[in-house]
């Protein structure tokens, strides 16, 4: 592919048919090991590797990405440093490979790329973390509270409470975790940015864990909001529908789902991290600056019903 040609062969700048911009359903069964690899998806995923443009929308601004290293983490880590900005982020040891790969590509794009792998499910972590990317990044000023953990169960009794407990601490008790400790940094003018999800108000019956937390991230963003306005610090959220990502495969998803995997919505197809980046892009400017305590769908039509 060249430099800015996405998976149909076109430029993502180019008018065409989101039907068919990029893979539909059917796609293999492909179970993965949490936490999983991007390398290791049928198709592979479109992060904006080969195809964000940036065009100084964020420049000389400093970001914080929680799940940076994959997904939709992964995709707005390229878009922030290629619109200028400085970028930390957060993963797992254990997706260090997949990680680095994004640092090569910040770094690519002339920017500082700073690698802060932990567990955000420890609240020691979360303040250390913080701590660091300030250190590094020589302060802070964008904040994307994007990790998450989900794991698809057909049946109540099959929800442990350590299962339970993990989801939360990772989706939401760490989202606390890192705001609190970021906003004694964030100066106004400052963004922070929340991935809940639609099923925050569309829940499967899969994902039953997963779903709360996502309503309560929705609940937060719009608290901390109100909250954080006579500051000058801005708060959004993000809902993405069904997204293309190692989420899915690795226990996101029944593998009998993958298969069919974004052909519930009405443009027939999972999106791509890709397409998610500019959204975060724009709450981050200050294009957005009249924009706060709202939740952008990007869902492929599955809006609220």
């Amino acid at each position: 592919m060249s430099e800015d040609q996405s998976q149909s062969g076109k430029s993502q700048y180019t008018m065409q048919n989101p039907v068919t911009q990029y893979p539909q359903p059917p796609f293999p069964q492909q179970p993965q090991g949490a936490p999983g690899t991007v390398h290791e998806m049928q198709p592979k995923p479109d992060h904006g590797e080969t195809t964000y443009r940036g065009s100084g929308r964020l420049a000389g601004r400093k970001a914080l990405i929680t799940g940076g290293d994959s997904g939709i983490g992964r995709a707005v880590a390229i878009a922030y440093a290629r619109e200028g900005a400085d970028v930390a982020i957060n993963y797992l040891p254990d997706e260090e490979e997949d990680a680095r790969e994004v640092i090569r590509l910040i770094e690519a794009a002339g920017r500082k790329a700073v690698a802060l792998p932990g567990d955000i499910t420890q609240e020691a972590f979360c303040l250390q973390l913080v701590q660091d990317a300030v250190a590094q990044l020589g302060g802070l000023d964008i904040l994307v509270n994007n990790a998450g953990k989900q794991t698809a169960e057909k049946s109540l009794d099959e929800i442990t409470t350590e299962q339970f407990d993990q989801t939360f601490k990772t989706n939401v008790y760490a989202l606390f975790w890192i705001t609190k400790a970021a906003l004694p940094h964030l100066p106004p003018g400052a963004a922070i940015i929340n991935s809940t999800s639609v099923e925050a108000y569309q829940p499967s019956p899969l994902l039953f864990d997963y779903a709360q937390t996502k309503a309560a991230i929705m609940a937060a963003t719009h608290s901390l909001a109100k909250q954080l306005a006579e500051k000058g610090i801005r708060v959004n959220g993000v809902a993405p529908g069904p997204v293309w990502t190692p989420l899915q495969p690795t226990g996101g998803q029944p593998q009998e789902k993958i298969e069919q995997f974004g052909g519930q919505t009405p443009l027939g197809r999972p999106g791509q991290p890709a397409e998610l980046a500019p959204v975060y892009v724009f709450l981050a400017s200050q294009e957005a600056s009249y924009v706060t305590g709202e939740v952008y769908g990007v869902a492929g039509g599955m809006g609220r019903t």
